[in-house]
């Protein structure tokens, strides 16, 4: 992700949980991140963990189908949320919330199962994806620049394999509701 952004971008962590993701950026000089996650205990959580970078993340209980932010985001980095989404309409309203948060030319960098990752998490059923399925999800809204499997260890001792991409936002800012086209446009 470091690769696509700097410390003075603003990058949305979908599902950031207590992962140490946050943690990293934040002690990489991040300082307009926005922690989302379903949970406010997680969310809490996070926070106390950060200690004296807290104030550098905007915590936001928040369905990652519906989250909003103030302004545009440069990254959006879904750290294995997106695969719980096991129905197409979700997987759509996904989609288009991803494509309205991120500014044209920004990035969204996903890590969700691949084909032969596990059909369950915690004991709940996935959706797994191979780059074309992804590509496909995430529509015109992006293009798909690079993907890569690897396998993730789990504290239990078993491998899942994930895919990991890395897609651009095309196209022009997404207009708000009310908001009319340009002329010509």
């Amino acid at each position: 992700m470091r690769r696509v952004s700097a410390p003075t971008d603003h990058v949305a962590i979908i599902g950031a949980g207590t992962s140490t993701l946050v943690g990293d950026l934040v002690a990489a000089g991040y300082r307009l991140l926005h922690a989302v996650d379903i949970s406010d205990v997680a969310l809490a959580q996070l926070r106390t963990s950060l200690g004296d970078g807290a104030d550098a993340v905007n915590y936001t209980r928040a369905d990652m189908r519906k989250v909003t932010f103030d302004e545009p985001v440069d990254v959006w980095h879904d750290r294995a949320a997106l695969h719980f989404l096991t129905e197409r309409a979700d997987q759509a309203a996904y989609a288009a919330r991803a494509a309205a948060a991120v500014r044209p030319g920004g990035h969204a960098v996903l890590a969700v199962f691949s084909p032969v990752g596990p059909e369950q998490c915690s004991g709940l059923p996935v959706t797994r994806h191979s780059p074309s399925s992804l590509a496909e999800l995430m529509g015109d809204g992006f293009t798909l620049l690079e993907s890569f499997e690897q396998d993730h260890r789990t504290p239990w001792g078993t491998d899942q394999r994930f895919l990991h991409a890395l897609l651009e936002r095309n196209g022009t800012a997404p207009r708000t509701s009310g908001e009319q086209p340009s002329p010509g446009g």
